[in-house]
């Protein structure tokens, strides 16, 4: 599969993106695997070296200099991830791998992106384990990940996340406008984009009515920031719940 034929901000009902099937480093228009193993970080290997010879080898800063962040929608998918950096002028060198997340779920945010998706958000999830992925990033390509999260608030997760051995000091962006709920008042689960929307539709006819028909008329009509506007007051109104406590509060 080709992790960067597109990305959710030029094809929103493609979100969250394309994801990877395992761990690598996105390295500028490449995704190299990367085996996550025992010991230290540096000393997994990727293209046939070691992760940290590799990252030192491109000018980047070693694993253990990186902050880690926990991806619940498109920042997991490498296309999504090189859009953004590139937008901020920042090179997309970042290890990426998967995990083991307990206590936290994909869910999905009560507002509409100005890409024209409806993104996800992480929502409490007692009892399961969400496999998910860590970003590993520098000083540099964390301050331009944070812009790019306005309705985003980034905190220490208080779950436990397992990459070979129990990581700490984790962040997770937590979503600033609650999230969406099911039938049951329960926060819903992240699904592709299309079916997403699709049932936000086919629930609410004041949402069809400022929105349209289909998911193609949704993304075409949200780009005017009126009727986006509109779209997230009443995703907002009718069908917000609480994500519950994914990081401690300060």
């Amino acid at each position: 599969m080709d992790l960067f034929a597109d990305d959710p901000m030029a094809r929103p009902l493609t979100y969250p993106g394309r994801l990877p099937a395992g761990s690598g480093v996105l390295v500028d228009h490449a995704y190299v695997p990367l085996r996550v193993e025992g010991g230290e970080q540096d000393r997994w290997r990727a293209d046939g070296v070691s992760v940290g010879a590799l990252l030192a080898r491109e000018g980047g800063a070693p694993m253990r200099g990186r902050h880690r962040v926990v991806a619940v929608g498109s920042n997991a998918a490498p296309g999504q991830l090189r859009a953004k950096f590139r937008d901020h002028g920042v090179r997309p060198l970042v290890p990426m791998t998967a995990a083991d997340v307990t206590g936290v779920a994909p869910g999905v945010s009560a507002h509409v992106s100005r890409w024209g998706y409806v993104p996800a958000a992480p929502i409490a999830a007692p009892g399961e384990t969400s496999r998910l992925f860590v970003l590993w990033l520098d000083e540099e390509q964390l301050a331009a990940l944070d812009l790019t999260e306005p309705n985003y608030v980034r905190r220490r997760l208080a779950a436990q996340v397992v990459v070979g051995a129990p990581l700490k000091g984790v962040f997770v962006y937590e979503g600033r406008h609650g999230c969406v709920a099911d039938g049951n008042g329960r926060p819903r689960r992240l699904t592709s984009q299309r079916a997403l929307v699709r049932s936000l539709l086919d629930a609410s006819p004041s949402l069809r009515h400022v929105c349209g028909d289909t998911p193609e008329d949704f993304v075409d009509n949200v780009r005017d920031d009126t009727v986006r506007a509109e779209a997230t007051r009443i995703l907002q109104a009718d069908h917000r719940t609480g994500a519950g406590r994914v990081g401690p509060r300060e």
